[in-house]
């Protein structure tokens, strides 16, 4: 049984957290009837933030220390899941085929993720249906797979908020010249 440095809420779940010094280096996925860890250190305060600005921008880029272990097609292949856009999930196939390898080594690699969310395993789905998560086919894992995917696909679909235009009176917006006014 894993011990946890902590055990945080998350909307789908709980997750479990193990830090090698400052370093994440695994976050599990938990029942939800999981007792969160009330205490805290700076560790935890900080991946608990930063989850929190995932919560609410799954776009939100982690600034976190982690270190993931894994063989080097792992990492390999970890490095390349960082680059799937939120809201956008891939194939295992097609990340396979811009890997140059096989779609069920990729789908293993995935599985054997120790950062899910941090580093994105949810967004790669098989070419008819989700395929599997946390080596898991049905159940609880894939549940909150379907959960992650919903909830960026939801953001992806917001319009992006106006940026607020400078009012003339501010002395920003358009340029005065001094020549012509």
């Amino acid at each position: 049984m894993l011990i946890y440095d902590a055990i945080l809420d998350a909307p789908p779940c709980r997750l479990g957290a193990i830090f090698t010094g400052d370093a994440l280096t695994r976050l599990d996925f938990l029942p939800v009837d999981t007792p969160v860890c009330g205490q805290a250190d700076h560790r935890a305060r900080h991946l608990a933030a930063e989850l929190d600005a995932y919560w609410r921008n799954p776009a939100h880029p982690f600034d976190l220390l982690f270190v993931p272990q894994g063989t080097p097609f792992q990492l390999r292949v970890w490095r390349a899941l960082m680059t799937i856009p939120s809201g956008q999930p891939t194939t295992y196939g097609a990340l396979a085929k811009r890997l140059g390898t096989a779609a069920r080594a990729v789908g293993q690699a995935c599985g054997a993720n120790p950062l899910p969310l941090l580093i994105p395993c949810h967004r790669v789905v098989a070419t008819n249906g989700l395929g599997g998560f946390m080596h898991a086919s049905s159940g609880a894992p894939l549940d909150v797979k379907t959960w992650l995917l919903a909830h960026e696909r939801a953001a992806s679909l917001k319009p992006p908020a106006p940026s607020p235009q400078p009012s003339p009176a501010s002395g920003r917006g358009r340029k005065r010249n001094a020549q012509t006014d």
